[in-house]
């Protein structure tokens, strides 16, 4: 009986340690994800930006009282935000990241957002993020982004 137990024992020790290497593994490469966004933003690269994003129908995006869907629609608010006629993108910074495993192939990422504007102005608020595993890698399905006033 105790050389079950101590089997047993034995295994869940090992499998806590598989689970922490997978989100810890998971982490990583949701943050690799996020700083592959940042620095397409910072290269005025919005279709790199939006490969951070599942490219889907099914995407969802709030941003203040405004609900883009899409793939496609997050991708005309960024255009049509920070691309349209007198606008422009500044540099972006992403902090205070807080990454979060929601199971093996799900995760929440909360953080803050940054934007340096060449006239000065320093637009910046808080997201939400829900990332999914895929395939080929972790994507955004669901952005939940403010602003400060």
């Amino acid at each position: 009986m105790r050389k079950v137990a101590l089997l047993l024992s034995g295994i869940m020790v090992l499998s806590m340690v598989a689970v922490a290497g997978d989100d810890a593994a998971a982490r990583s490469a949701i943050g690799r994800v996020l700083q592959t966004q940042q620095d397409a933003w910072n290269r005025q690269d919005l279709e790199s930006f939006m490969a951070g994003y599942w490219n889907s129908p099914d995407l969802t995006f709030f941003s203040g009282a405004s609900i883009a869907s899409g793939w496609q629609g997050a991708l005309e608010r960024y255009r049509k935000t920070y691309q349209g006629a007198g606008k422009e993108m500044g540099k972006l910074e992403f902090s205070e990241l807080r990454i979060e495993s929601l199971g093996k192939d799900s995760a929440l990422v909360r953080g803050a957002w940054h934007l340096t504007m060449s006239d000065g102005k320093t637009p910046h608020g808080l997201f939400t993020l829900i990332f999914r595993r895929f395939p080929d890698g972790w994507k955004i399905i669901h952005d939940h982004t403010s602003a400060a006033q």
